[in-house]
């Protein structure tokens, strides 16, 4: 019981980022580094602001509207 306890808890992170929409960086880069080894990988910060870029219209990860 303890160990499916700390095994779902251990997806929290994952859950909330989803949750609020914020894709998970170090699921990203092992996806660039498996499926384009080639392409250079973004900074976290990059990353953070082309998924605000992309989700809301943001400009360097500032979102530039509210609805």
């Amino acid at each position: 019981m303890l160990k499916q306890i700390k095994h779902a808890l251990s997806y929290r992170k994952q859950f909330i980022s989803l949750l609020v929409g914020v894709p998970s960086y170090e699921t990203y880069v092992e996806h660039m580094k498996t499926h384009h080894p080639d392409k250079p990988i973004p900074t976290r910060k990059q990353f953070f602001c082309e998924a605000q870029e992309a989700r809301y219209n943001a400009k360097d990860g500032k979102v530039s509207r509210c609805c």
